[in-house]
C-alpha cells in the first residue's frame, strides 16, 4: 500500500504524518487524540506538558483494557470451539 503524507491538527498545532492508512482514518485518530488532550487539560487545569502525559496514560489505559478484553474473548472463543469439536 502507498504511504501518504497528511497534516492534522492536534492541540492547535499542525503535525505532518506519513501513513498507509486512509486519510479519513488518520483524521479520526488525530481527532480522538485532540479530544482526549482537550478533555484532560480542561479537567485538570495542568500545564500542557503535564496534561499531555496524563492524556497518554488515559489512552494507554484504554488500549490495555481493550487488549485484555480482546484476549479474554479470544480465549472464550477457543474454549467454545474446543467444546464444539468434542461433541
Amino acid at each position: 500500500m502507498e504511504k501518504r503524507r497528511m497534516t492534522v491538527t492536534v492541540a492547535g498545532r499542525p503535525y505532518t504524518l506519513v501513513s498507509e492508512d486512509p486519510p479519513e482514518y488518520v483524521k479520526r485518530v488525530a481527532d480522538y487524540v485532540d479530544r482526549t488532550l482537550s478533555e484532560t487539560a480542561a479537567a485538570t487545569r495542568l500545564p500542557s506538558a503535564q496534561a499531555s502525559v496524563l492524556a497518554c496514560f488515559r489512552l494507554a489505559e484504554e488500549l490495555l483494557k481493550t487488549q485484555d478484553e480482546n484476549r479474554e474473548l479470544q480465549r472464550r472463543m477457543e474454549e467454545m470451539t474446543e467444546k464444539k469439536a468434542e461433541r
